[in-house]
């Protein structure tokens, strides 16, 4: 067994393997570009080595820099998460010229299944159920078109080397092959270095479901089950469950025996995953075989009980697999959730900064929950814009589905997170959807239902009434009012205030509510015209980003925005702001007059921290609603900045090339 090990990577996945490493008893050691002197990974490990300047081209994208630093440090083998170079055939060769052990699978397994191409070739060789396609390199836009009208719309254009979503687009119209394979071919290049496409049959309505297998390097191969990442957005996953719901035990099966067949032919040797896409009817076609560790792999090994960072290292150490297939068991459900540093209600536009509060729920377990939190960063510290703009990985584990759902919706509301733009409330939205929580899914679920992109919405019906009681306690118990004019002398204590009136408006409702105080920490609260009397109690602070309590003896957690006033509150997958007003108060603002705000001179706006690909206009032009006005680049996606409207171009600020901060004016209109 190896006595050191180096993580080549950054981030969550950096310090999720520290974790295991650290378990085993094996020494790590973390490298780091210039942005990331002070993360959690370098924190973590027990060494740590700076390769360079911030873009990871310059940094943890050098195989040198990376070779080198296993040789100042001793390190043994390399452990290269996902991304960066943890699917690059050549990086495996150079390590073992170097007598380095890369823990990952053989140089030949990478380099055939990483290339979706040839692993697509390979595959019907092995006679893996496969998707309609042209598996050659595509030459140019119309080549492009020819190949789609030959399979038939709608099809997927798709890059060859690397995932995650980057040069994938889906085009219904012969009008938007073209298009989609110049945006695929340059999104390929800027984040793989290699700009080959290639165009399949896209199915509609699908599920994608991932079959995750484990080989060693003495011929055994299991598979864990499976996962499903159905719910995607821009070919991105936002949530994961293992089991699927879809699948039953004999498709599962099927599909495990499959899968396991390909990785047998490559001989595969570590952790790897072979990705389908499957029809409502439970048929499935091979999509790809992912060689390396997956982003959601804790969901199965929460099901599981598998650690497959351990079992990678152990494989790549030489270790026959402990594990046959028929120990193989699914325990429970899993659901994760990815929380990444975007604005939901702005086209999920990627964040950086600064996180003034990070306090994610407790992790551990407590009666048959477990919660599982897979980070990389930590209050105070930054979202660097030159990487993946992941916070963390929410996992959550229980008997059944519904229950994990439930843990997940509650540990959701518990996780405190400001400073930074966030997806928190999406999460939540989606956790809380019905079609969600049936398990009627598809990898069309966020287009469908949200055509028009996520706004929050308000609480309303049984939310909003536990959110308008949380926030009438949370004003009074700090400024109880009334009481004051009870205190008898300035020296003595104030005693419990009277009963107190409040009118609570969540966004355009109103709720007047009639408060009784029992202690410090306890309420009696009705809703007028209602006789119901309802028991609150809590123990909140103000400077608390959570509130916890009881609303009739039932435990509720409550999303609280401590930087904004009135708070702005989050619980079930809705989000308002509570503003709590006495009577008085409230007559007074129904007759304020409404502000009149200055409009302001229409302009596009840079959403984000961006490079500029290109301009699509000129000066003069008048444009259609619709109609691209530029492309932008960040977290290496490309980004199109459409027109919302008919406008006249009258004066552009920018250039291609140039590096654009939020805020950023890019062009103003007439």
């Amino acid at each position: 067994m190896f006595s050191k090990i180096l993580i080549a990577n950054r981030g969550e996945i950096a310090c999720r393997i520290i974790k295991t490493a650290r378990r085993m008893g094996i020494a790590t050691v973390a490298v780091y570009s210039d942005a990331d002197r002070r993360a959690l990974h370098v924190q973590m490990a027990d060494e740590a080595v700076h390769i360079g300047p911030a873009p990871a081209i310059e940094s943890y994208l050098v195989v040198d820099k990376i070779i080198d630093a296993c040789l100042k440090t001793g390190a043994q083998a390399v452990h290269p998460g996902y991304g960066f170079l943890s699917e690059r055939a050549s990086f495996v060769k150079a390590l073992s010229q170097a007598g380095i052990v890369f823990i990952g699978p053989n140089e030949n397994a990478i380099e055939v299944m990483g290339d979706k191409i040839a692993s697509k070739k390979f595959a019907n060789l092995a006679k893996v159920s496969t998707i309609p396609g042209y598996l050659g390199v595509i030459n140019d836009g119309d080549h492009a078109v020819q190949v789609a009208q030959e399979i038939g719309l709608p099809v997927m254009i798709k890059a060859s080397a690397g995932g995650g979503g980057k040069g994938m687009r889906i085009a219904r119209a012969i009008g938007e092959v073209a298009q989609g394979f110049e945006r695929a071919r340059s999104e390929a290049a800027a984040s793989f270095g290699d700009d080959r496409v290639f165009i399949e049959k896209f199915i509609e309505n699908p599920r994608h479901i991932e079959i995750q297998v484990l080989g060693d390097k003495h011929d055994n191969v299991v598979y864990l089950v499976e996962r499903e990442c159905s719910i995607q957005r821009r070919n991105q996953k936002v949530l994961e469950e293992a089991p699927s719901a879809l699948l039953d035990d004999n498709t599962r099966r099927e599909m495990g025996e499959q899968a396991v067949a390909l990785a047998r032919a490559v001989n595969y040797d570590s952790a790897g995953t072979v990705e389908f896409v499957c029809g409502q009817d439970k048929s499935f076609y091979f999509l790809e075989m992912n060689t390396r560790l997956q982003v959601e792999h804790p969901v199965t090994e929460l099901i599981t009980g598998v650690d497959l960072v351990e079992q990678m290292i152990r494989v790549a150490a030489g270790e026959t697999l402990s594990i046959q297939q028929d120990d193989i068991k699914i325990n429970g459900w899993a659901v994760e959730s990815r929380v990444y540093a975007e604005d939901p209600a702005n086209n999920f536009m990627p964040a950086a900064g600064r996180l003034r509060t990070y306090r994610p729920p407790a992790e551990g377990n407590t009666n048959g929950i477990t919660v599982r939190n897979d980070t990389g960063v930590y209050e105070g510290g930054e979202i660097a814009r030159f990487y993946d703009p992941m916070i963390a990985k929410l996992v959550t584990h229980a008997p059944t589905r519904a229950q994990a759902i439930h843990a997940q919706c509650e540990a959701l509301d518990a996780f405190a997170l400001e400073g930074i733009a966030n997806n928190l409330s999406f999460l939540s939205a989606l956790m809380h959807h019905p079609r969600w929580q049936s398990g009627a899914l598809s990898t069309n679920f966020i287009a469908e239902e949200y055509p028009n992109g996520y706004k929050p919405v308000a609480p309303q019906g049984d939310t909003a009434r536990r959110v308008a009681m949380a926030a009438a306690i949370m004003e009074c118990g700090i400024h109880p009012g009334e009481q004051e004019a009870n205190v008898a002398q300035a020296n003595e204590p104030a005693p419990f205030p009277s009963t107190l009136s409040r009118v609570v408006r969540l966004g355009d409702e109103a709720f007047s509510l009639t408060l009784t105080p029992v202690s410090p920490d306890s309420w009696q609260i009705q809703f007028d015209g209602d006789p119901t009397v309802h028991t609150v109690a809590s123990g909140w602070k103000t400077d608390e980003p959570v509130w916890r309590g009881t609303i009739n003896e039932q435990a509720v957690v409550i999303g609280v925005d401590i930087g904004q006033e009135p708070y702005l509150l989050s619980h079930a997958g809705t989000q308002a702001t509570a503003l709590v007003l006495t009577p008085t108060e409230n007559a007074l603002l129904a007759v304020m007059p409404a502000v009149n705000e200055e409009q302001e001179k229409r302009c596009l706006v840079c959403p984000m921290s961006a490079l500029v690909v290109s301009i699509a206009v000129k000066v003069g032009d008048q444009v259609s609603a619709g109609s691209p006005l530029c492309i932008l680049e960040a977290m290496k996606m490309e980004v199109s900045m459409d027109a919302e409207e008919d406008v006249v171009i009258s004066r552009i600020e920018v250039k291609p090339g140039d590096q654009l901060a939020s805020g950023d004016i890019i062009m103003e209109f007439a």
